[in-house]
């Protein structure tokens, strides 16, 4: 066979690569959208506009089996269905919200896993992932989110605060409501959806990259 032939032919196979990994972002943003509708509420740890959902089953999924740059492409690929078919009622700061929370919880993850690619670092790489998603979850709702919700909504930040303490006597300010509210809440959201991703992972990864060893 000539060099050029081999050239086409590795050509050809990246083409096809390329095409199959737009084709499963899409699919996994679409499954991660539809996920995203089934949300419920946890009024033993949060005020009820916090709601749980698994969306970022497929979106850890995919990063997994792909890569990080993927897990990125199937966040982003989530929030802009999710903002196509469902509007916002937030301006789209939930959404941005979301999205950097999401990326928070899937970038570490997916690149301690890809170092190597074992049960102990997808576990390690997961731990992490949670850690780093309560900590940007806890900063970012205390001095960002929860403010421009204020804003949005026309309600003081007392209001969120008062919410919080109905469920937390010791809940005083925003900084409390994020330690002793968002941080737990996404601790249990990254536990998890990370016991659902590594019941899943190798069967799905069969499919997502042609793993049949």
């Amino acid at each position: 066979m000539s060099e050029q032939v081999l050239r086409k032919s590795g050509a050809v196979q990246k083409n096809r690569s390329k095409v199959r990994t737009i084709a499963q972002v899409a699919m996994l943003g679409a499954v991660a959208t539809v996920l995203m509708l089934f949300e419920f509420p946890l009024p033993f740890l949060a005020p009820p506009f916090y709601e749980l959902d698994f969306s970022e089953v497929p979106v850890l999924i995919g990063a997994f089996a792909m890569g990080p740059v993927a897990g990125i492409a199937i966040e982003a690929v989530k929030i802009l269905l999710n903002f196509v078919f469902n509007g916002t009622i937030t301006a789209g700061v939930g959404e941005i919200a979301n999205f950097l929370f999401g990326c928070a919880f899937v970038l570490p993850a997916s690149l301690i896993y890809r170092k190597k690619k074992t049960r102990k670092h997808a576990v390690l790489g997961m731990a992490t992932g949670t850690i780093t998603m309560t900590i940007a979850a806890c900063i970012i709702n205390a001095w960002v989110l929860l403010p421009a919700y204020g804003i949005a909504f026309g309600m003081p930040v007392e209001a969120f605060v008062e919410m919080g303490t109905a469920i937390h006597g010791a809940i005083n300010s925003l900084f409390r409501f994020a330690l002793l509210v968002v941080g737990p809440f996404n601790l249990l959201k990254g536990t998890l959806v990370s016991g659902i991703v590594l019941l899943l992972y190798k069967r799905i990864r069969v499919i997502l990259r042609g793993d049949y060893s």
